[in-house]
């Protein structure tokens, strides 16, 4: 079975582009279009690795985030910020919030398919 990864981001050419790159690396994608949607997947499904993205309607990423890492189910699967945002504060509000890492918009395919161990680092030396 391949690492599971959570998408979510409010603009679907985001989400689209986001799920084309890591389907293309065998990566299994689930999508979430805000805060309130990623939660609900996330408690049904058995994703290993959480791209949030931080300006959303309603629920803001870091929102997304605190919640996750509160929650007992997933509080250890990691969570990458993906965000347009400057990313000294960015990185500061994600660190508060639990995050485990961040990305700056727009990501690099490079960059993106390198965090692949946050997914599953039992399969990094394999692939």
């Amino acid at each position: 079975m391949s690492a599971r990864i959570l998408v979510v981001d409010d603009v679907p050419a985001n989400v689209k582009l986001l799920e084309a790159r890591l389907s293309a690396e065998y990566f299994d994608v689930l999508t979430a279009s805000n805060g309130a949607e990623a939660l609900d997947v996330s408690s049904r499904s058995d994703a290993t690795l959480f791209l949030l993205d931080v300006m959303m309607p309603d629920m803001d990423g870091f929102e997304v985030c605190r919640r996750l890492k509160s929650n007992p189910a997933t509080h250890f699967i990691p969570v990458v910020i993906v965000t347009a945002l400057d990313s000294h504060p960015t990185a500061s509000a994600g660190s508060e919030a639990g995050a485990d890492d961040f990305l700056t918009k727009p990501v690099s395919d490079v960059v993106l398919i390198a965090r692949r161990a946050f997914a599953d680092p039992a399969e990094d030396d394999d692939r």
